[in-house]
């Protein structure tokens, strides 16, 4: 019976799911769990005051907050359905939660994302929104930002699930929300070092207030740095709604490293780095099998029975084997795990290469990313950092042996030095690090047939030149989507909200005829005489074939030969006589479709 508790003994568990993170995921994990969040929103009147009282179509900053809180909502459905998020509102009119604290409401407690979730913070939208949540809610005047984190506290420790990430995402735009009262004040910091020590990260979204928002007199002792963030670096605060959006993609995105390895720079040097995936494909997400009498989702459980006397068997009684030869070579499991493994996962470091012997076509797959973790092995940031700087300083690359698992072959790869860019926000664009690209193997190349071509004389080459420098423009891959996911996404959110009718995606593939048009002038007319003869026609249409033509051929009579005539002719010999025979039939028949088919057209007047 142990045979069958160590191999079934997590069949069923709910977290089972959660610990495979796909084919590309290795290594040891930190996190493994949901990723929890929880919105945490400044309800007070000032919140709700517009900067520019003229006009009408600016948000306010709560109005600004629920669209983003919309935006992650929205965005946790479709990518990570199975995080937790909620939304707490501090500094309100009434109060709902489970210390009976004044001032706080706990609009939805951490949960999956789903349509009645969006459809509820739909509802503060506008004015009408406005007017909703004063009926419902209301402003209040007082609150304690200590008491605000103690039920976000509350919320993450009544979760069953196991949980990887817990943050909390502050929004409000008043800088110093105790500055009359330093006994709050005092409450609120200590309070946020306990969440700290307890693996709950605070993040504020500041947004525009009237003076400027200053960090320093309150919030610089509040919020909380993660290991991989520069403590110099402040947001700066949010004015528009798409500076926020940004903000906040920014920080409730998943940072799970694909593994953590040693990186081995000599026999006695190494330090440890986190791998991570930057770019992922998009995959239109599969169905999920619903039992039909409770549209429960269905587990699949697969047993191994004998053909012989259908008795189930254990992982212990079955063996692998290869046929080599004539021979079937039968393997025990642990020795098929032996044979797939070369070397223990890690990187060692093979040399430097200048980075201009790096050419665009050993491009093999996307690239991954390597930052140190200071975690496992102390002094790897520095050291890191070092090699970095050093390989910055003389654009070199690194070229290393790359291991990703145990059970995976090994890769040469190089390492691409990547320095941080920030944007005018504050916000980070390009992290410091780098960028781990694989290099071919012999057998990746292949030898293209190259047919024989015509070249074009330099005239032709240089105003073909003149049409591609009119045409060019900044390329980045973020600024094209997917139109077939987009629609099959904006088609599910229609059916989740009950919407009248999906929103329409943008194809941005497709080419902006009449901006190239206008940007081209003439340059196409010249380029067409330059190449082309003066009769050719690019949108000319092929000939159709009547419908008479089509017509007569389908209704063009089959000749076949009987099985018993053919028998026949092969028992005397005379198959060729047969042949001719059928031959002649069908010209027989050719003549008496040709001359109905004439009679036919007679009678119809043709």
């Amino acid at each position: 019976m142990s045979g069958w508790e160590s191999y079934y003994k997590n069949e069923g568990d709910e977290e089972e799911e959660e610990q495979h993170e796909g084919p590309e995921a290795g290594g040891e994990y930190k996190y493994s769990g949901r990723d929890s969040l929880i919105f945490l929103v400044d309800a007070s009147r000032a919140m709700f005051e517009s900067q520019n009282e003229g006009d009408e179509n600016e948000l306010t900053p709560f109005e600004m907050s629920t669209e983003c809180i919309l935006s992650v909502y929205t965005n946790k459905i479709i990518s990570s359905d199975r995080d937790l998020l909620a939304v707490v509102f501090y500094g309100t009119k009434k109060d709902k939660n489970s210390v009976n604290f004044k001032n706080i409401y706990v609009l939805q407690e951490l949960d999956n994302p789903g349509a009645k979730r969006v459809l509820e913070l739909d509802r503060f939208k506008g004015q009408l929104g406005k007017k909703h949540f004063q009926d419902l809610i209301g402003c209040g005047s007082d609150y304690s930002l200590s008491e605000a984190l103690w039920v976000c506290a509350n919320l993450f420790s009544d979760v069953q699930f196991k949980m990887s990430h817990k943050r909390i995402m502050l929004f409000t735009n008043e800088d110093d929300p105790h500055g009359n009262d330093s006994a709050k004040a005092s409450r609120a910091r200590t309070k946020a070092a306990d969440l700290r020590d307890t693996g709950i990260f605070l993040d504020l979204m500041h947004l525009k207030k009237p003076g400027g928002f200053d960090i320093s007199l309150f919030y610089r002792d509040i919020i909380s740095i993660a290991e991989d963030e520069d403590i110099g670096v402040h947001f700066e605060e949010s004015s528009k709604l798409e500076d926020l959006l940004r903000k906040v993609r920014a920080k409730e995105s998943k940072k799970r490293a694909l593994g953590r390895l040693k990186f081995k720079l000599s026999k006695d040097v190494a330090l440890t780095v986190g791998i991570y995936n930057l770019v992922q494909k998009a995959f239109r997400p599969p169905p999920v099998r619903l039992y039909r009498e409770t549209n429960e989702p269905v587990k699949t459980k697969t047993r191994t029975f004998n053909v012989n006397d259908g008795s189930l068997l254990l992982p212990s009684d079955t063996k692998r084997s290869q046929s080599y030869g004539s021979r079937q070579i039968v393997l025990e499991k642990e020795e098929t795990v032996q044979l797939k493994r070369f070397d223990e996962p890690g990187l060692i470091l093979v040399g430097f290469k200048p980075l201009i012997m790096l050419k665009k076509h050993h491009y093999l797959r996307p690239p991954l990313f390597v930052y140190p973790e200071e975690s496992v092995v102390n002094g790897s940031t520095a050291l890191f950092s070092a090699l970095l700087t050093k390989c910055l300083e003389k654009e070199v690359m690194a070229v290393c042996r790359y291991t990703p698992r145990h059970n995976s072959p090994p890769y040469f790869v190089t390492l691409v030095p990547q320095e941080e860019e920030l944007d005018d926000q504050k916000v980070q664009v390009t992290p410091p690090g780098f960028q781990l690209i694989f290099l071919p193997y012999a057998d990746d190349k292949r030898k293209v047939p190259f047919t024989e071509k015509v070249l074009a004389n330099p005239e032709q080459v240089d105003k073909m030149k003149a049409i591609v420098q009119k045409l060019r423009f900044s390329y980045r891959s973020d600024s094209f989507e997917n139109p077939v996911l987009q629609q099959h996404f904006r088609n599910l959110e229609a059916l989740a909200l009950d919407l009248m009718e999906p929103e329409q995606a943008v194809d941005l593939t497709l080419p902006k005829v009449e901006a190239m048009d206008k940007r081209l002038g003439s340059l196409v007319d010249e380029f067409k005489e330059l190449v082309y003869p003066p009769d050719y026609n690019p949108q000319g249409k092929t000939t159709k074939r009547k419908q008479d033509d089509e017509d007569s051929r389908n209704k063009r009579p089959k000749v076949e030969v009987s099985e018993e005539e053919l028998k026949a002719h092969i028992n005397k010999g005379t198959l060729e006589a047969g042949e001719d025979l059928y031959h002649q039939r069908e010209r027989r028949a050719s003549i008496l479709w040709t001359r109905d088919s004439c009679a036919e057209k007679t009678e119809r007047g043709l």
